[in-house]
């Protein structure tokens, strides 16, 4: 008979992982796996680069876990590394321009509410997935992440009217991906 184990606290994780205990870096890894993958596949381009990334992202969870202090949320603290490292290793292989600006855009305020509430989260995942690598990084950043654009301009060394234009640009891009999609979609039931 086998005797089932009782599933951890995150502070019983927490206390073990100091200890370098590995079934207690097991267990985090396994039980915030699947969140954190799905971070680091709004920045892959595919799943095997995304695993890379949550990896390297885990090795620093698990380096600094001592550090933590039962301050806020503990999947945030895991969240917030994933994402920096995210951002290290994008900094490291996408070059930027020192002075690249690009002018402000303003928003139309047009929404498509309708079509929007029609799509998956997979659907939307896979359109963001096809934008240009510099702005899928500043609108997940932005739109997802929730960081102003100040901070994402001294996390990626760029100007905050660049990460305004990234964002502007993907919901340029987004939108007709989605009306195409819904043109697509009349044409096929014959609307």
């Amino acid at each position: 008979m086998v005797k089932l184990v009782a599933a951890y606290t995150d502070e019983e994780l927490i206390a073990g992982c100091a200890k370098n205990d590995p079934r207690c870096q097991e267990k985090l890894y396994a039980k915030y796996y699947g969140k954190m993958l799905s971070v680091c596949m709004r920045y892959s381009r595919n799943k095997e680069d995304a695993i890379e990334l949550l990896n390297m992202g885990f090795l620093k969870v698990f380096m600094n876990i001592a550090s933590f202090g039962n301050k806020g949320s503990f999947e945030g603290w895991i969240r917030r590394i994933i994402v920096n490292t995210v951002l290290e290793e994008h900094r490291k292989t996408v070059n930027y321009r020192e002075h690249m600006s690009f002018p402000e855009v303003e928003e139309d305020g047009v929404t498509h509410a309708d079509i929007i509430s029609e799509l998956y989260a997979e659907d939307i995942i896979k359109m963001i997935s096809l934008l240009p690598p510099a702005t899928r990084m500043v609108f997940n950043l932005f739109a997802i992440e929730g960081y102003p654009h100040k901070e994402i301009a001294e996390q990626l060394n760029i100007s905050e009217g660049t990460s305004k234009w990234h964002v502007n640009f993907a919901k340029e891009k987004l939108k007709k991906c989605i009306l195409e999609g819904q043109k697509n979609k009349e044409v096929a039931y014959g609307f």
